[in-house]
């Protein structure tokens, strides 16, 4: 599928920072289906059994899909996860490369539904979410410098994602 663009990185997200040594350091695209999708590695340090990635850090990564997804219309509105509801379906290993995608499903002027997924890169799905967001200003969230904490744009010639 294509890549319409790409989406920026923050500095210290534990997903998208790329300054956070101890977070996935993910990048997003924006797709022609309009969905968000990345490519991304969870490592050794983000265990919970062996073998496995730790569940939290799997929402966490859901979530971000999730929001994201809103950003393929809109990248200067953010939002605060209102619900969010994970179903775990078979163990997210470590190690290996796997696919995050989030769509929007539903969105009205203040709330956003979305829909996010990770699969494996044999197309089998691992875990998914359905979550709620309510729209904010960046001015509601946090009084850092929005533009300076999204500073990345990291361009790597992805142009198409299976």
């Amino acid at each position: 599928m294509k890549v319409m663009r790409k989406q920026r990185n923050s500095r210290m997200c534990v997903v998208c920072g790329m300054d956070n040594a101890f977070g996935l350091q993910a990048q997003f695209y924006t797709m022609e289906d309009e969905s968000v999708m990345t490519l991304f590695s969870f490592r050794p340090e983000h265990q919970s059994y062996p073998g496995r990635v730790h569940g939290g850090l799997i929402t966490a990564m859901l979530d971000e899909l999730g929001f994201r997804a809103f950003w393929v219309h809109d990248e200067n509105t953010l939002g605060v996860t209102m619900t969010l509801e994970t179903k775990y379906r078979k163990p997210v290993p470590y190690g290996v490369q796997l696919k995050g995608v989030g769509r929007i499903v539903k969105q009205s002027p203040r709330f956003v539904r979305s829909r996010a997924e990770i699969y494996d890169l044999s197309g089998n799905l691992l875990a998914g979410a359905d979550i709620d967001y309510i729209k904010m200003g960046v001015e509601r969230i946090t009084d850092a410098d929005f533009h300076e904490e999204m500073c990345y744009l990291i361009e790597d010639g992805v142009s198409e994602i299976e």
